[in-house]
């Protein structure tokens, strides 16, 4: 028996078949889970491809979350395909090139309100709109990059990631008494899409192999994928507003 059997599960951000988002996808299903994935505009299609690479094909829903439309409308989408969510994946980020590498001085607000708002804002907008598919608490999981250093060139998104930490604690605080655990798995860098969008990502990966206790393999998405589907089971019960890191010990290390 699987440790999501029976579980729906609603994922986010799969784009590819590399991606930390499609591995926790496949992994659901194989821990016994239905997963219903999301995705809009361009990427829809995108989706919907990679979709039929899991050991079974998901549905693909449209949801922007920074549509105020497709979240009103979450709910009745999700419902076309399971009556209820048990838990949620939030793999959403993104901060435009201006608010990254090396720009921090003489970023726009505009570009750093985006960042923000797609990158942190969002996990709140996205468990408000799954709040109803609730049946008796849920679990949900949003995929974080270590927010207590500052790292060089990832500048906003970095502040975004350090928002989306302080967004799930307050979540924790506040969804607690329905049984809604908030919970962050911060990765260590992993070679996706996200990542190559991050100017002087080559220098995370050398960090990483200097000073990470355990060997860290920026091509190996499984190992953060294997912590949010243990989180989305019931092996936490009593964990929430967490910081689950693994990037092989790395954040432990001193300079």
């Amino acid at each position: 028996m699987g440790i999501l059997k029976g579980k729906n599960i609603l994922v986010t951000g799969v784009l590819t078949d590399g991606s930390i988002a499609f591995h926790i996808a496949r992994l659901a299903q194989e821990e016994g889970a239905t997963v219903v994935l999301s995705s809009f505009g361009r990427a829809l299609s995108l989706t919907t491809r990679i979709a039929g690479r899991l050991p079974q094909n998901a549905p693909v829903i449209e949801l922007d979350v920074s549509n105020q439309e497709h979240l009103d409308g979450l709910a009745a989408k999700v419902k076309e395909h399971v009556p209820h969510l048990d838990g949620v994946i939030h793999s959403i980020g993104f901060a435009p090139e201006a608010a990254l590498g090396g720009n921090f001085l003489n970023t726009a607000w505009e570009d750093v309100s985006t960042a923000v708002q797609i990158s942190a804002y969002s996990l709140k907008s996205l468990t408000m709109a799954s709040r109803p598919l609730f049946k008796g608490g849920a679990s949900i999981v949003g995929l974080d990059f270590d927010a207590s250093v500052a790292w060089p060139k990832y500048d906003w998104m970095g502040v975004a990631k350090a928002a989306l930490e302080s967004t799930s604690r307050y979540l924790a605080r506040d969804l607690g008494a329905e049984n809604i655990r908030i919970n962050l798995v911060a990765a260590g860098p992993i070679r996706t899409i996200a990542a190559k969008s991050i100017p002087g990502f080559d220098e995370f990966e050398k960090v990483w192999n200097e000073r990470s206790p355990l060997e860290w393999d920026v091509n190996d998405p499984v190992p953060a994928a294997k912590a949010a589907v243990a989180l989305l089971s019931d092996w936490f019960p009593k964990t929430t507003g967490e910081i689950i890191h693994v990037d092989g010990g790395l954040h432990a290390m001193g300079g």
